[in-house]
């Protein structure tokens, strides 16, 4: 008799009405919102305005989504265009299927595309929204245990997860990986917080410390986990995508801090233009040095002499002594010839 384990949910969706409130869904939209909560907040600190995460998430967000959707769709083909299967199901997002991997790649495409439209450079973004992503999956896992999928190897520990019997999955005690995962996700979104604070992580490096701080611990999560996958010279196709994503991780990381070493000072350029009527300080000391010169030149058109102008004043206004010293010496000159004729 197991005295511990963790419960699955009866069912992942309950009716309102005609309107169906699915679990998984509700923690995707929790995570999406998080994310962008805690970007805009890490954007504004670094220089930004608000709601520019937001704005830009607009773009990343159906760009993740599809990605996502796609990545799981190709890698398990077979759950959907097998003989028997129904490849409408390919559709239906809801019910779960959501590879991290097709999510990041194309949501970074639509990331671009916001980015550029604002004149924003992608790096900095990235590195301004990292943690937030790490979040979003802590709760996005969470999705998973509505839908009693992805779950380990079976076991007998306290904290194992129940699952009932349904379609392709036996009832018994099992990892739940799920919540693994999502534990380390919230430890990555904590080390990136750290380490951007600790080390002025810029250009992209905090995103890529993310990335590589998820795929050490996808790792062996991964390979806890018995669904049906893909295999790679033993190993399931999305340890191999772990390892590989890791090492570029890294190698962006190192090679980064050597090309482009230190943070952006400018994230975002309109943020630092001022608004309209606004003067910026360089302005305000053009505006000083004018009001100097057109008080010199009324001062000067009023007969009050500039400091330039004192010496020359101070020498017309003095006497000349040049008369004076002329007729002593022509009376010299004379008293001279009179002796000389005596």
């Amino acid at each position: 008799m197991d005295l511990a384990y963790i419960p699955s949910p009866s069912t992942g969706v309950i009716h309102l009405g005609p309107i169906p409130l699915r679990g998984y869904a509700f923690c995707i939209i929790i995570g999406v919102f998080v994310a962008v909560w805690l970007g805009n907040k890490r954007w504004i600190a670094r220089g930004g305005t608000a709601g520019t995460v937001a704005d830009i998430a607009v773009w990343a967000v159906p760009f993740g989504l599809v990605g996502g959707r796609l990545y799981h769709v190709i890698t398990d083909y077979q759950l959907y265009f097998s003989e028997g299967e129904n490849w409408v199901d390919a559709f239906k997002i809801w019910e779960g299927g959501l590879g991290i991997w097709g999510a990041i790649a194309l949501g970074a495409v639509g990331a671009w595309i916001g980015c550029r439209r604002r004149g924003i450079p992608l790096p900095a973004y990235a590195d301004a929204i990292a943690p937030g992503i790490a979040l979003a999956q802590a709760i996005g896992r969470w999705g998973n245990w509505f839908n009693q999928e992805l779950y380990g190897k079976p076991t007998d520990l306290p904290w194992a997860l129940k699952i009932t019997a349904g379609p392709n999955r036996e009832a018994g005690l099992y990892h739940p990986t799920f919540l693994y995962e999502s534990l380390w996700c919230v430890g990555v979104a904590l080390l990136v917080i750290w380490a951007d604070r600790r080390f002025k992580l810029g250009h992209g490096r905090a995103f890529a410390l993310y990335v590589a701080a998820y795929c050490a611990g996808r790792v062996w999560t991964e390979y806890l986990r018995v669904d049906e996958a893909h295999h790679i010279l033993g190993l399931r196709l999305n340890v191999w995508t772990a390892i590989i994503v890791f090492v570029l991780a890294v190698v962006y990381i190192v090679i980064s801090a050597r090309i482009r070493p230190g943070r952006e000072e400018i994230v975002e350029p309109k943020a630092n233009k001022p608004e309209k009527g606004e003067k910026t300080e360089k302005d305000e000391k053009s505006d000083d040095v004018a009001g100097e010169k057109a008080d010199g030149d009324d001062k000067a058109a009023d007969g009050d002499p500039g400091p330039d102008d004192a010496p020359a004043k101070a020498a017309k206004d003095e006497p000349s002594d040049a008369p004076a010293e002329d007729a002593a010496a022509k009376d010299g000159a004379d008293n001279g010839a009179g002796a000389g004729g005596r």
